[in-house]
């Protein structure tokens, strides 16, 4: 495990992607059919690309697309080319939620622990899985800030709702006192108003 960390990045990354089998995350997030609008990113590297943020410690996704922009180096060992567009946070999202709402990760997570055991780096007395809850570091909850704008266009309803119904008390109590005549083309202006 030192070796690897020792090695340079390029080839530390090259090591980790011979022993992962992507195919069955690949096939969970592939087009199904070859009808509809093409497929432009670059699904493998995108895959790759989550492994890396893992191996170099890359705390957000937003952290790891800036880093794909601006260290070439970096964007194709992940495993991108020149023509590819860098994915953004939304795609990388939609790639995650596709892959944890499938079984497609535990059967590469059990193709890895069957490999290691096989060469001899893990005991199969000594297995186990974490299955610890954990909060999420990258964004607030959306359900928070709904929550505030619709309190605060509630209260701004109100506030507007409180005007009319005042305005309305005082075009009343003018039409009270004028003539016949006026207030009855007052009331008509009253009934137009919303």
């Amino acid at each position: 495990m030192q070796d690897l960390y020792e090695m340079e990045s390029s080839k530390r990354f090259e090591v980790v992607f011979e022993t992962l089998h992507i195919e069955p995350l690949l096939f969970v997030v592939n087009k199904k059919i070859v009808y509809g609008a093409p497929t432009e990113l670059n699904y493998p590297a995108m895959i790759y690309t989550l492994v890396v943020r893992i191996l170099e410690r890359i705390p957000t996704t937003k952290d790891l697309i800036h880093r794909l922009k601006h260290d070439f180096m970096f964007r194709l060992d992940c495993g991108f080319l020149f023509s590819d567009r860098i994915p953004s946070e939304a795609s990388f999202s939609r790639l995650t939620s596709k892959i944890s709402e499938s079984n497609a990760l535990e059967s590469v997570q059990e193709t890895l622990l069957l490999q290691a055991i096989q060469k001899g780096f893990i005991d199969d007395e000594a297995v186990a899985i974490d299955a610890t809850h954990f909060e999420s570091r990258d964004r607030s909850t959306p359900q928070e800030k709904k929550q505030l704008m619709s309190q605060r266009k509630e209260d701004a309803n109100q506030k507007l709702n409180k005007k009319h119904y005042n305005l309305r008390c005082k075009i009343k109590a003018k039409a009270n006192n004028l003539s016949i005549k006026k207030r009855s083309k007052i009331n008509y202006l009253y009934h137009l108003r919303p």
